[in-house]
């Protein structure tokens, strides 16, 4: 049975498949290899930390990430003496990255943070989400600073991950609210398509994949992330018309997808996993057996049985 890099690798070539990829049997993330910069504190953990940029989390339980609740340049007059985490990029080994490839017939792809780019929600927690909403909707030219910065910093890092022998790289920024993006198209094309641009222009000279997460509805901007060189998106397609998408852009994008869990995972019954996961294999499977990651990750309050049922039914397909 064919598992790990070739079988993800033949979702992402529209190679035609026997087996179903899945995240957590086929992929494999990377050792946090990085220093600890000015960081401290668990993420996952409840309690105060602190991340490498220098933004100050909270959170009230275990298992969740927390909120942001100090950002470094709330105030604009903070920006010239803010610079990114140089020490921490700088001190890393990369040589590292190599040695685990070689340990492992997985997939590997590093993933979230502090591996990869996730510019939109940095600058968020750098700036605060209310003052980059209002930066953005009065076209602040600060704002292009701000994102410059970062993406100064993103390329460098892109550029020592790309020369390793990685096999993709990913990006992680949270675009779309139920209904909507969080901003408009246009101005996503203007301020951030030209970014994850030169993020897939690096991917595709050093031959490595380009896997994009995004939470919510991001429909409006799907053939832009294809036309700049996305292979493989990571979206709530439940908050999306799935057979649509299945219909628009099967062959030209894999679908790295996931069971609803704002109300199926934690609400539904296990047969309402196993039609949800029959809703998707019949959608995109209906243009040929390819073309579609699973990923069985779940939130919190899942139970096992719900998780037992999607696993299953993944297996049976």
């Amino acid at each position: 049975m064919i598992k790990g890099r070739d079988l993800v690798k033949q979702a992402l070539d529209f190679d035609v498949y026997v087996n179903i990829p899945i995240e957590v049997r086929d992929v494999a993330n990377v050792p946090n290899y990085y220093p600890p910069g000015q960081s401290y504190g668990e993420i996952g953990r409840m309690g105060k930390r602190m991340d490498i940029w220098g933004c100050g989390w909270e959170a009230l339980e275990d298992g969740v990430c927390g909120e942001v609740k100090h950002s470094p340049l709330a105030d604009w007059g903070c920006l010239d003496r803010y610079s990114p985490p140089w020490e921490v990029l700088n001190n890393t080994d990369f040589t590292k990255i190599n040695e685990f490839c070689a340990s492992t017939d997985l997939f590997v792809c590093p993933m979230w943070e502090p591996f990869m780019p996730n510019i939109f929600e940095r600058m968020q927690f750098l700036r605060g989400s209310e003052n980059l909403f209002m930066d953005l909707a009065y076209g602040d030219e600060r704002v292009y600073r701000l994102r410059d910065m970062l993406q100064e910093y993103y390329m460098n890092q892109m550029e020592k991950w790309v020369n390793t022998d990685i096999d993709a790289i990913h990006i992680a920024d949270d675009w779309g609210t139920q209904k909507s993006l969080l901003i408009s198209p246009d101005m996503w094309r203007e301020y951030y398509k030209p970014v994850y641009k030169q993020y897939c222009d690096i991917a595709r000279k050093h031959g490595k994949y380009v896997i994009m997460h995004s939470d919510g509805f991001v429909e409006p901007i799907i053939p832009d992330l294809i036309e700049i060189g996305v292979n493989a998106l990571n979206l709530q397609i439940f908050c999306m018309d799935i057979e649509k998408l299945a219909s628009l852009y099967h062959h030209k994008v894999t679908f790295w997808g996931e069971i609803d869990r704002q109300f199926i995972q934690v609400f539904g019954s296990p047969q309402d996993m196993r039609d949800a996961v029959r809703r998707i294999a019949d959608a995109v499977f209906k243009y040929g057996r390819t073309g579609f990651v699973a990923q069985c990750l779940y939130t919190m309050n899942v139970t096992q049985e719900n998780k037992d049922a999607e696993w299953d039914e993944w297996h049976k397909i």
